[in-house]
């Protein structure tokens, strides 16, 4: 599986269930935050945790911090804080920025000095954020329990005009397509023979060890 890089600063509910989500999907997470009982508790669940204050640059350069694919800024209590690390990360080179905000105002300012997403924890789940970083076909993700989820799939191009037989998302990973979110209405429990359009959006259940090998192949297909 083609890894992505990810490094997750802040270490609070919301920046823990992120880092340890993406890092069991096999990706490369390194965690940091100031506080050294939260980097004891998450240092077997990613691949590198670090202490330090991410608001020194040099220490942020000496991480090779413009290697990672993502940083994801989840110090959304301390306003300035997020400010600092999330302009930081923009000028040390990181590709693409997720900050945590706390309010739409919060929000506002984080666009405004370059972070390409602003998550709102009241209105995005940790796990869901996570399964949407890594996979850019992956448009929405909940988890149902501890065993199952749904996912809303954009198609691949290889799918367009092919049937839900045909593309074996079902025979391969044993995702079921419950329904199909088209241009002007739903499809609830189509057919094997449904042809997949580009417009389409299918809505998927799974387990989550079927989940985490479609998001594999769906890794290796981005890369």
């Amino acid at each position: 599986m083609a890894k992505k890089q990810f490094v997750i600063i802040g270490l609070g509910r919301f920046g823990s269930s992120i880092a340890k989500t993406i890092y069991n999907l096999g990706h490369d997470v390194l965690a940091i935050d100031s506080n050294e009982d939260k980097i004891q508790e998450i240092v077997d669940n990613v691949t590198h945790a670090v202490q330090m204050d991410a608001t020194d640059e040099n220490a942020l350069k000496t991480l090779g911090i413009r290697n990672f694919d993502v940083a994801v800024v989840t110090i959304g209590s301390n306003i300035q804080s997020s400010i600092m690390v999330t302009l930081l990360v923009k000028e040390l080179g990181v590709k693409y920025i997720v900050a945590k905000g706390t309010s739409d105002l919060q929000a506002k300012v984080l666009y405004k000095i370059g972070a390409d997403r602003v998550i709102l924890p009241e209105q995005d789940m940790g796990i869901r954020v996570a399964h949407n970083l890594v996979a850019s076909n992956i448009l929405d993700f909940i988890e149902l329990s501890s065993e199952y989820s749904m996912m809303e799939i954009k198609p691949l191009e290889e799918w367009y005009n092919k049937s839900l037989k045909d593309i074996k998302i079902r025979a391969d990973y044993g995702i079921n397509v419950v329904a199909i979110k088209m241009e002007h209405n739903i499809n609830v429990s189509p057919s094997a023979d449904y042809v997949v359009k580009n417009s389409d959006v299918l809505v998927a259940l799974g387990s989550s060890e079927d989940f985490g090998r479609f998001e594999g192949m769906l890794g290796r297909k981005v890369k």
